[in-house]
């Protein structure tokens, strides 16, 4: 009798510290408790010591840390038809464990489903210029539209960064050729601007040589000093009427 009530008794002793020991939870700082009662949401708890009520009441352990999920290449088709892999980098983390919980089954496979989706949607609006060159508008417009549809799922999506954007040879090529041309554009165009200043200043200095006789003797002077540096022996320099009419009216 003494042997089945010392038995009794400790068994009773180990079911209370097991009973004890499942209604303990302890959550991290950046963890928290989703706590259901009878299969319904009661409240979200922690973080440090929790007590749970066995068999009544379950809770689920959220993490609220940044996740960073690599989006694999994707196949993406430009607005001006033509075909890239881009692959990408998104941060997210749970700001609302219960939504989290509740409104969708597996968050982060949702998260990175939609993200893959949206990579498309949104780069597929562009053309391959923008693309390679305005990636920072284009990281903030596919942030943007992940952030409005996870924001049902207590989801903050708080980056997203294109890593590579991959093309095939044949659009390398033409992307040069492209590159060559539009330099070569620019060469004329600043080589015709040049040459429209320049006779610009031409205009301007006839007319005010025109203006000025005296001026225009200068200029004859300055013209008969740099042809005598170069050491010619026969120079043959033309002077206009209007000088020799001044100097004739002179004398």
């Amino acid at each position: 009798m003494i042997g089945f009530t010392f038995s009794f008794g400790t068994l009773l002793l180990l079911i209370v510290l097991v009973v004890i020991a499942s209604s303990i939870r302890i959550f991290r700082e950046y963890e928290r408790g989703v706590v259901f009662m009878l299969g319904r949401f009661w409240k979200v708890k922690g973080p440090g010591l929790v007590l749970i009520i066995p068999v009544i009441q379950q809770a689920v352990r959220m993490d609220l840390r940044t996740i960073v999920f690599d989006v694999p290449p994707q196949d993406v088709i430009t607005r001006d038809n033509v075909s890239v892999k881009v692959n990408a980098v998104v941060y997210f983390r749970v700001v609302d464990p219960e939504k989290a919980v509740i409104q969708v089954a597996k968050f982060f496979e949702a998260t990175s489903q939609l993200s893959q989706t949206t990579l498309r949607a949104v780069l597929g609006k562009h053309e391959l210029d923008a693309l390679l060159a305005e990636r920072e508008q284009l990281n903030a417009d596919i942030q943007q539209t992940l952030d409005a549809q996870t924001d049902a799922w207590g989801i903050k999506v708080s980056n997203v960064e294109i890593k590579h954007v991959d093309i095939n040879e044949s659009m390398i090529r033409a992307i040069a050729r492209q590159a060559e041309a539009e330099r070569e554009r620019r060469a004329k165009v600043i080589h015709a601007d040049g040459e429209l200043q320049a006779s610009q200043k031409l205009l301007e200095a006839a007319q005010t040589l025109a203006r000025e006789p005296q001026a225009m003797q200068l200029r004859y002077l300055q013209t008969l000093t740099t042809i005598a540096a170069d050491k010619n022996s026969t120079i043959v320099f033309p002077l206009p009427i209007d000088l020799l009419a001044t100097l004739l009216n002179r004398r």
